[in-house]
């Protein structure tokens, strides 16, 4: 049975859309989602996770059921966005896995927000995804009009292998329904985000626990930013996967394996 998605505002007046699913009694995990998607990009990991933990997930601010303000917004915000859902829920401390823009959430909670995690997983994310005038050309084509099919090939065409592509399977459609479903002023304003943020010399302050997942064959956030940010936190343990940028989706199993692996062990 589906939980209920409910909804809180944030100190500035809009409303962000979240689910939480698992028992009371259980440690808590965040779980922040890619651009372009909803909540539902983690709907085949949730039984496994609910095993373990109380599942938070909720839609990033421009997208899901959340409200999409003007933009451009910033991970100041997004950050605090997701802090204060922690408040809304009276979690003090949580487990935290961000995903591509959810990992830059991620980053930001583990630099200005340590108190608040316990670990910290970052999948397929980068400290910095310059320059800042490819972000002010995807902007500007994301915004223009009747471009959502050519939006949703672009998403598409970086998050999945070509054989997942070319078979056409109910996951991939789900996935490139959650892009069409997504307002082009809620992606331009993330990719603002995106643009303005540079993690490399702030990573080193993170002092939580951290996991950091990255795909070998990623195009979007490169290998190589994963490896940048392992040896940036103090600490921080790599995992590189035979995958492009949807481990949880394209390895679902390998990717619960060693999430579950690294937040269920002692230090």
């Amino acid at each position: 049975m589906t939980a209920a998605t409910s909804v809180f505002r944030t100190s500035d007046d809009y409303r962000i859309s979240y689910r939480v699913e698992g028992e009371t009694h259980k440690p808590a995990l965040v779980l922040s989602n890619s651009i372009a998607t909803s909540l539902e990009m983690w709907d085949g990991q949730v039984a496994a996770l609910t095993k373990h933990f109380r599942v938070v997930r909720f839609d990033t601010r421009g997208h899901g059921k959340s409200d999409v303000p003007q933009g451009p917004y910033s991970f100041d915000r997004l950050g605090r966005d997701a802090l204060e859902l922690l408040d809304e829920l009276e979690l003090e401390r949580v487990n935290f896995l961000g995903l591509s823009l959810g990992g830059m959430i991620g980053q930001w909670l583990g630099v200005y927000a340590p108190e608040r995690i316990e670990r910290l997983i970052l999948s397929n994310t980068s400290p910095y995804l310059g320059p800042v005038e490819r972000w002010r050309q995807q902007i500007a084509w994301v915004l223009q009009p009747n471009n959502a099919d050519e939006i949703a090939d672009m998403f598409i065409g970086n998050w999945f292998p070509a054989s997942m592509r070319q078979e056409d399977s109910s996951v991939v459609r789900m996935f490139r329904a959650m892009v069409r479903a997504t307002d082009p002023r809620g992606i331009a304003g993330n990719f603002a985000a995106i643009r303005d943020v540079d993690f490399r010399r702030v990573d080193s302050l993170i002092t939580r626990p951290t996991l950091v997942i990255a795909g070998r064959d990623d195009t979007v956030t490169l290998p190589e930013h994963g490896k940048l940010i392992a040896e940036t936190v103090p600490g921080a343990k790599l995992v590189m996967l035979p995958v492009v940028h949807m481990p949880n989706v394209e390895s679902s199993d390998t990717f619960l394996q060693h999430v579950l692996t690294f937040l269920n062990s002692r230090l």
